[in-house]
């Protein structure tokens, strides 16, 4: 698939409100950070329902396919438009299997897609590694001698270097360029998400759209001679981290397809890299991102509230939050759920829900 050389400038224009607290709302632990109850304010959410897969077992495989098999009705009238999927999987680390999606959750993908979809495949994504080492480590590599009529192929998406710019905030709230990879942009793919049920370090839990929306940006690959690495934009600060997410979100929200949560291992502790193993054997598939992950968190047994990118997401319409109109096909969630143990650093991760406490002049 070719692509032109597009640089789209999107200003931090966007206002994000903070998700409504209860006044009763207490932090993980006594003598942690405080939340500050917010005021009601009446914002352009979701008004429509949304669906989600969730199947269970002892079979990884068997658990992504279920899960994309339960809201076929739902992927097939766009999938039939598109020229070509791209599988975006989560590589944070490309030696820790834990810490990545694992290749036979990529065949459960590609065992429903087979039958269904006659266009080429790619699995495309841009590690703060090497993404060529993750893919051999995983055994990606053996992915298109398995599924010969899907043309699959294997693509680093820093290698590929084309990329769509926005801006963000940065950590003394300017606005910061990133540039984000044009293939998870390009409305001839359909894109499914292959995201992994992890604990996170800055954002409390890791699952659709935070791999999304920091797999995107680009850094450089080992022939530049431009070193760059626009995924540290994202992290000026707690606040700026959710922000960013948010921001990102709006602008790949129009060509993301569906997603498949692995949850067959997932990781609690210090993740998203080094945490430690949970059985929670399950998947979770829909083309709502945002609903996919709420019924993640509910599984990991986390409040929602304290997911700010997730809220703000939800409150400007790219996906449902609200439990009550979700519709989740296959288990219930009261029959997976296991409380995840969460990182360490969750009080001052918990810190974008207060007040600020350096606060700019007020003038004019």
């Amino acid at each position: 698939m070719k692509f032109s050389r597009r640089h789209f400038l999107y200003g931090a224009g966007a206002i994000a409100a903070s998700p409504i607290l209860s006044a009763q709302q207490q932090p993980p632990r006594p003598g942690g950070f405080q939340p500050r109850p917010t005021p009601t304010v009446e914002l352009p959410g979701p008004a429509t329902r949304s669906i989600v897969g969730l199947a269970t077992g002892e079979d990884r495989r068997r658990n992504a396919y279920e899960s994309l098999l339960m809201i076929e009705d739902q992927i097939l009238p766009v999938l039939k438009t598109k020229k070509y999927v791209v599988l975006k999987p989560n590589m944070v680390s490309t030696v820790n299997q834990l810490a990545a999606t694992h290749a036979d959750a990529l065949r459960g993908m590609l065992d429903f897609l087979a039958p269904r979809f006659k266009g080429p495949v790619v699995i495309a994504e841009s590690s703060a590694g090497r993404t060529v080492d993750g893919f051999n480590n995983f055994k990606y590599t053996a992915l298109p001698a398995e599924y010969k009529s899907s043309g699959i192929e294997l693509i680093d998406l820093n290698e590929e270097g084309k990329y769509e710019v926005i801006h963000i905030l940065d950590a003394n709230l300017h606005p910061v360029p990133v540039r984000l990879a044009a293939r998870l942009l390009d409305p001839d793919a359909y894109v499914i998400c292959a995201g992994c049920m992890k604990t996170h370090n800055v954002v409390v839990a890791t699952l659709s759209v935070k791999n999304m929306c920091l797999g995107a940006p680009l850094k450089s690959s080992p022939k530049d001679t431009n070193r760059f690495n626009d995924k540290r934009h994202y992290h000026g600060g707690v606040r700026q981290t959710h922000y960013g997410i948010f921001l990102t979100a709006q602008r790949m929200k129009p060509f993301w397809g569906a997603t498949v949560i692995d949850g067959f291992e997932g990781m609690e502790g210090n993740g998203p890299g080094s945490g430690q193993p949970v059985a929670s054997r399950v998947a979770i598939a829909s083309t709502d991102y945002i609903a996919a992950d709420r019924v993640g968190v509910e599984a990991m047994g986390i409040d929602p509230e304290w997911l700010g990118y997730l809220n703000f997401c939800s409150k400007y319409g790219i996906g449902q939050y609200d439990l009550a109109k979700i519709d989740v096909r296959g288990a219930k969630i009261t029959e997976v759920v296991k409380k995840y143990q969460l990182h360490g650093d969750l009080e001052r991760e918990l810190q974008w829900m207060g007040p600020l406490t350096e606060l700019p002049p007020r003038l004019g």
